[in-house]
């Protein structure tokens, strides 16, 4: 962006609810940091756009469980494991996170949605 002068875009990161919350699960520990990575670095990047005294706005997505291939791929070796997490609940679906980019990217030019959590409402944490 900065080499092509662009001074009015929007950086979005896909984050996950475990970016913001430990779950007790020694399965997702990992992950969890990883995700806690991206938080800090999505605020480290709007701070250093304020910094630089730019326009570009920056966004993290922390979506809560989604019904994808993850689970299935997280336990291949059990998938009634998988299959058992999304039929606890009703899980977000893929839309629900494209729509909140949809909302992200339609905020006026002078406001930045700094963090969207979005959850299932059956979801626990």
């Amino acid at each position: 962006m900065k080499e092509r002068n662009i001074d009015d875009g929007h950086i979005i990161n896909l984050n996950s609810i475990s970016g913001h919350i430990v779950i007790n699960s020694s399965d997702v520990h990992f992950y969890t940091a990883t995700k806690y990575a991206v938080s800090a670095l999505t605020e480290g990047l709007r701070q250093e756009l304020r910094e630089a005294k730019t326009h570009i706005r920056a966004t993290s997505i922390s979506p809560g469980m989604v019904e994808t291939e993850f689970a299935y791929r997280l336990y291949s070796d059990n998938p009634e494991i998988a299959k058992a997490a999304y039929s606890r609940l009703k899980a977000l679906e893929a839309i629900d996170v494209a729509n909140a980019v949809v909302y992200v990217l339609s905020a006026p030019p002078h406001v930045e949605v700094g963090e969207v959590l979005l959850r299932p409402v059956e979801q626990q944490v």
